[in-house]
């Protein structure tokens, strides 16, 4: 049996994906360390989202001296790679052949599980990260084709699990001291349009579980939310859902979000945003925003600006768009790579000026304490799932009432009060 360390990139898919493999690997004996120096072996969990997170994982891999497995996005989307030449590799559809591939590496073999196979998923050992926070697929795959992405090479078209299976590994979290349960997939707004069910059928039949929890929803894309939207507004009065979306919206021109097979108009997106905030008290809403997508003009970018000023949203991801080989996106005429990092700094400042957190100053209320900060710190959240940083001990798992103190573009930091 060996020391196995994992090294993992991306979202909280691939995350949920380490804690099975892991989980898998301790029950066939072996031991996860927590350090690449003290392992035997090296599984880098890997993502082929962003071209910088791709070239950060090549880099660390020629390091390596010791033997390594290769698993998650890039493999399985990129197979015939030559840096993954003579490696173990292990795509997103077998992560329950962990143990083989392990045990034929440690052999000296190099061997290769990249079959799309729908194998059972839920329900497997795991050891959480965060043993207070349960991240469940809900789904693989997407509907989607949008022109920049290279994630569906991976995880290929949508395929929903069963309700019976998600609800039962829900209860088992829930048993085992979970307080927190992150639902996540490519899309969450596509689940269940591929076994005749949905989202909001889903959250009703795990709100119907009686318990004391919070539930986190994943990246959920325009045109879900606009035909659901009703009945999210519906689930999200339970006190139990975190009052937070995931909506990336990408671009703020029509016609390059048609270039991007993106099926929504901004107007779409404004007046969904508009009824979530008139109907759902304190919701936070994330965004994305590519910048510099090919053929996207100055003025077109400004209409992106004018969106998020218009939207003030709290919390954008930016990404400067990188040609991703093989999409359709790669073969359209680039921008020059100054162009798109100037739109992303203009972006960013942006941001910085229109600080949204301001609001909370002088706020009180409960957060439920799920992390450990740095410095003796602990990080909460509030029903809005706004990060509040709070000084304490022994506070982990814990509802506290707290009153912010100070506001920073990305956090809150609070002081518990009676």
């Amino acid at each position: 049996m060996a020391k196995i360390f994992f090294k993992t990139y991306g979202c909280a898919h691939n995350q949920s994906d380490s804690e099975v493999m892991m989980g898998l690997l301790s029950k066939a004996g072996h031991e996860i360390v927590n350090s690449e120096s003290s392992a035997e072996l090296v599984v880098f969990n890997t993502c082929t989202v962003k071209d910088p997170s791709e070239k950060k994982f090549f880099s660390e891999l020629e390091k390596i001296n010791k033997p390594v497995v290769v698993a998650g996005c890039i493999p399985q989307a990129d197979m015939k790679n030559k840096f993954l030449t003579g490696y173990s590799l292990i795509g997103v559809k077998q992560i329950d052949k962990i143990v083989e591939v392990v045990k034929e590496t440690l052999n000296g073999n190099s061997v290769q599980f990249l079959k799309h196979e729908n194998n059972e998923r839920l329900n497997l050992p795991k050891i959480r990260r965060n043993p207070l926070v349960e991240i469940i697929p809900i789904s693989s795959g997407c509907l989607g084709y949008c022109t920049f992405c290279k994630t569906k090479f991976a995880r290929s078209g949508l395929v929903s699990f069963a309700e019976v299976a998600i609800v039962k590994q829900f209860r088992t979290a829930l048993n085992e001291g979970v307080k927190e349960v992150w639902l996540t997939s490519e899309d969450t707004g596509a689940y269940g349009q591929d076994i005749g069910t949905s989202l909001p059928t889903l959250l009703k039949k795990l709100l119907a579980v009686n318990k004391d929890f919070r539930i986190r929803i994943g990246m959920i894309n325009p045109e879900h939310v606009k035909r659901d939207l009703k009945e999210l507004v519906e689930i999200f009065q339970d006190h139990r859902m975190f009052k937070f979306l995931h909506i990336p919206v990408q671009a703020g021109n029509d016609r390059v979000l048609k270039e991007m097979k993106r099926p929504y108009t901004v107007k779409d997106f404004k007046k969904s945003v508009a009824y979530l905030r008139e109907n759902i008290s304190g919701v936070t809403i994330a965004t994305d925003i590519i910048c510099g997508f090919p053929t996207e003009t100055a003025e077109e970018f400004e209409e992106t600006l004018d969106l998020v000023k218009e939207l003030a949203f709290p919390v954008v991801n930016i990404s400067k768009f990188y040609p991703r080989a093989g999409t359709k996106a790669a073969a359209m005429k680039l921008l020059p790579t100054k162009t798109a990092k100037a739109r992303s700094k203009a972006l960013t400042e942006l941001l910085e000026r229109i600080h949204t957190n301001k609001g909370w100053l002088g706020w009180t209320g409960e957060i439920l304490i799920d992390e450990i900060g740095k410095t003796g710190s602990f990080i909460g959240r509030n029903d809005s799932y706004r990060p509040v940083v709070i000084k304490g001990e022994g506070l982990l798992g814990k509802r506290i009432k707290v009153k912010i103190v100070s506001v920073f573009k990305d956090y809150l930091e609070g002081k518990i009060i009676n």
